[in-house]
């Protein structure tokens, strides 16, 4: 895919490298911290209220520069809603929901696929092309992810299959909401796009969290489970998705999406550093 001549930035600048490792380790501790979340709160309140959470957050940072960001072109309103739809409701809430029934270590291989979803999704859309380094890429880089989880035994008849079917599905909107994004993401600010597409998702589940929020024994909520729903808002999906789109606009949808086979070796590490985890030759192999 070709892209405008102000947006070929080396993906080696300096700010690009430390923002894309910024959110990786965003993104990796979020397994943890998710997990951590979980004690505390019902996985369907946890999702909903996650994402009213982050919108709010959005929209504080893009409230001061709104004058000078506020661009919206009518035609892309569909999109809008389409990208809100697929990259924060279908996304956030399969992931809440499949790591409710199964574990970080089949959770984080399976979003390691979104690469390869990406590529294939880019490549229907004619936005992409398949060459011989993205395959060998993608294949390397799954096989090593693969090595690395079977330690923990992945396996079509595991207790977690649900759990994985709800991963995958929303690695999947995940992997459809990037290619879809990089087609107007040249035309917006990742403030502005991060903050259509959280305002669509919030509008949208604005029902189920008023619904969820009578339901929950708000009491019962330790600091622990809020210090964590706060982490996951503000950081894995509101900082993180701005760093995500700002770099959309740098690099193409598979480059951005590679990013994800990252997640597994760094969830597993931080699971050996603060959840005492055994550090398994396949993690080195892997």
């Amino acid at each position: 895919m070709t892209t405008p001549a102000r947006l070929r930035i080396p993906a080696s600048r300096p700010k690009l490298i430390l923002l894309l490792a910024l959110m990786v380790l965003i993104w990796s501790a979020n397994f943890i911290i998710a997990k951590v979340a979980l004690r505390h709160f019902p996985p369907f309140t946890l999702a909903v209220f996650r994402t009213t959470l982050a919108t709010a957050f959005v929209l504080l940072f893009f409230l001061p520069v709104a004058r000078r960001q506020l661009r919206f072109r009518r035609s892309d309103w569909r999109k809008f809603i389409e990208l809100g739809i697929y990259g924060v409701v279908f996304n956030q809430t399969f992931f809440v929901l499949g790591l409710s029934h199964t574990s970080v270590a089949h959770s984080s291989l399976i979003i390691s696929l979104s690469p390869v979803l990406v590529l294939i999704i880019a490549r229907l859309r004619g936005l992409e092309e398949f060459t011989g380094a993205k395959v060998v890429g993608v294949a390397m880089s799954f096989i090593g992810v693969a090595i690395l989880s079977s330690e923990h035994g992945v396996s079509l008849h595991s207790p977690t299959l649900m759990g994985d079917l709800l991963t995958l599905s929303g690695s999947a909107a995940f992997a459809y909401y990037t290619v879809a994004g990089k087609e107007v993401a040249d035309r917006y600010s990742s403030l502005a796009m991060n903050t259509y597409c959280y305002l669509v998702a919030a509008t949208l589940i604005l029902p189920f969290t008023l619904w969820q929020g009578l339901q929950l024994d708000w009491g019962a909520v330790g600091t622990t489970g809020w210090l964590s729903l706060i982490y996951m808002a503000l950081f894995s999906s509101a900082v993180a998705y701005l760093i995500y789109y700002w770099a959309l606009r740098r690099i193409s949808a598979t480059r951005a999406a590679t990013l994800s086979y990252l997640q597994p070796v760094l969830a597993t590490l931080l699971g050996v550093l603060f959840l005492a985890e055994h550090l398994a030759p396949r993690l080195l192999v892997g």
